[in-house]
């Protein structure tokens, strides 16, 4: 996981004291060093398994958590200063319609003046080759890690599998997602009321380009 305590810093700074809303709140990876912070801190994820391992946790007790899909269902605790949406979690909603209806319900949670942020990759169309596309991500002589990818541009449906060969076992790990380009993600904000505030390269705040392969962008309520 990229620059975590990175992230951390910068939601930190966000939220300016105010209530934090992690959709995807996972294991605690972000909400954890948050709620230490002294944040009031709620959630929302779709797994009751990985809800289990955060409550399980110091400091995982103090997190109100809302089980269910957040592009649906609201976390408990609100309004929120900030809320955030991580780790391209945004691509693992089912299609266009629910991520419209995830900013939707975002910016109805949020304080006036609140904020919204997304952290995810930037697709390289440069990558496939009639739609299809094979990533070498690891290779040594005791590891190696193969990505394999098909795009479907109509959709932004991408189907990949992560293909790993460790020791002699084979592992396969198959992910699909529904991708939203940067400006794509500004529309679904302003169709819900909120404004681009800032994007960046990364958690450093590292200026945004179109050699960029993943973003930050923060999006305001109107106070």
């Amino acid at each position: 996981m990229p620059e975590t305590a990175q992230a951390v810093d910068r939601l930190a700074e966000l939220a300016d004291g105010g209530p934090v809303c992690e959709l995807g709140i996972g294991t605690g990876r972000l909400a954890l060093p948050l709620v230490a912070r002294g944040l009031p801190m709620s959630g929302v994820d779709s797994s009751p398994e990985m809800v289990a391992q955060l409550r399980a946790k110091p400091g995982g007790e103090a997190i109100r958590i809302a089980v269910g899909d957040f592009s649906a269902t609201s976390a408990p605790g609100g309004p929120f200063a900030l809320t955030v949406l991580a780790f391209n979690t945004i691509f693992a909603v089912g299609d266009t319609e629910a991520q419209i209806a995830c900013f939707e319900r975002v910016a109805a949670d949020l304080s006036p003046g609140g904020r919204f942020v997304v952290e995810a990759f930037v697709l390289d169309p440069r990558m496939f080759h009639h739609g299809q596309a094979l990533d070498i991500r690891t290779m040594t002589a005791e590891h190696v890690e193969l990505q394999l990818m098909r795009y479907d541009q109509p959709t932004g449906r991408i189907d990949r599998v992560l293909l790993n060969v460790r020791g002699g076992t084979v592992d396969l790990h198959s992910v699909n997602d529904t991708y939203v380009a940067p400006r794509e993600l500004d529309l679904m904000a302003r169709m819900a009321g909120l404004t681009i505030e800032s994007r960046w390269a990364n958690w450093n705040q590292s200026p945004f380009t179109a050699e960029s392969t993943r973003h930050v962008s923060v999006y305001a309520k109107p106070r």
